[in-house]
């Protein structure tokens, strides 16, 4: 294999970083700034930060967030799944069940223990 057949994928390479390089380029001096105080001061949610980045959180934010990334996983799992479907069979189906059982039974349980329920 000889270096000149990558002489595309270096092209395509140079002028990708040519072009993300100028836009940020254009956008920097055309673009309008008008900085101030409000634009400058950092994002808290809505609200005025009143306390130390360091302030301890709830632990239902880091549940609901590990349950946000189990069921958003799922889907991960099913899309190539539906894809290969037919060549999987029987045994693809029954799997894939098995593991949906699962997900509806931790759901149930999760739900149960009031997990989902923000005060």
């Amino acid at each position: 294999m000889e270096l000149s057949e990558y002489l595309p994928v270096l092209l395509f390479i140079g002028l990708a970083t040519i072009i993300a390089i100028a836009l940020l380029v254009i956008g920097t001096v055309i673009g309008p700034s008008k900085p101030s105080d409000d634009k400058l001061a950092p994002y808290e949610c809505g609200f005025l930060a009143f306390e130390d980045a360091r302030m301890k959180f709830d632990v239902r934010y880091y549940l609901m967030a590990i349950l946000f990334i189990v069921f958003d996983l799922e889907i991960a799992f099913i899309f190539p799944w539906a894809v290969v479907f037919r060549d999987i069979g029987l045994i693809g189906l029954i799997e894939m069940g098995m593991f949906l059982l699962l997900l509806v039974l931790g759901f149930a349980y999760v739900w149960k223990k009031g997990a989902l329920e923000w005060e």
